[in-house]
């Protein structure tokens, strides 16, 4: 079992971090101010098997971080913490560069020729950022067997090879069979990804119904 940060107080840093804990990880949870709030909430709720921090308390904690902020503030978060406690570690990357400064749908503030994922790793050359479970509701990402027994389709970017497979054995943790694992290749295909986002947007607001997923068939 690993130390584990989980930066981001939200719905999905709950949701990731709930699970991991379920799974015998030690999970800090990182948010911007020490004694913040919901991550003290989160800390209650699972009966002292959780510590909270700051984003740099955080870091330095974890063996690997997830980082489920909000897109738009992810760099600055993870600037927070020191440099030592960033090199060679793995950064799961799971938020999308959503820009809601203009209202509902939102839109991207990273797109087309660059990636959250991108200026992660390039804001941080000495970690190995992994995107994945960027693409749906995040109930589905630790329990894809919500809906049709679990086939459907999550993916992978990154530029190691060896980080992406440590990434894969904890999505297969949360119950994502191997064979529905795609990766894509390096960390520019976080660009495809996190462009989806706005296509689950409109069939969220469409149906009223975020447990919904893509599948790859051929």
């Amino acid at each position: 079992m690993s130390k584990i940060a989980v930066l981001g107080t939200g719905m999905v840093g709950d949701t990731i971090g709930s699970k991991l804990i379920e799974l015998g990880h030690e999970v800090m949870m990182g948010s911007r101010t020490q004694g913040n709030e919901k991550a003290k909430a989160f800390v209650a709720k699972h009966n002292g098997k959780a510590s909270a921090g700051t984003f740099a308390e955080a870091a330095g904690f974890g063996e690997i971080i997830f980082n489920c902020t909000a897109g738009v503030g992810s760099i600055e978060a993870l600037k927070m913490a020191a440099e030592k406690d960033l090199d060679g570690k793995i950064i799961v990357d799971i938020a999308n560069p959503l820009d809601f400064s203009n209202g509902m749908p939102p839109s991207l503030a990273i797109v087309n020729t660059n990636s959250l994922g991108e200026e992660i790793q390039k804001t941080f050359p000495q970690t190995k950022v992994v995107k994945a479970l960027n693409t749906m509701w995040c109930g589905l990402m630790v329990k894809p067997a919500m809906i049709n027994g679990g086939d459907h389709s999550t993916f992978v970017s990154g530029n190691d090879a060896n980080a992406k497979e440590e990434v894969k054995k904890i999505l297969k943790s949360f119950g994502w069979n191997e064979a529905n694992i795609l990766d894509l290749g390096d960390i520019t295909t976080a660009r495809g990804t996190e462009m989806f986002l706005p296509l689950w947007l409109q069939i969220y607001t469409a149906t009223n119904n975020g447990a919904f997923n893509i599948k790859i068939v051929s």
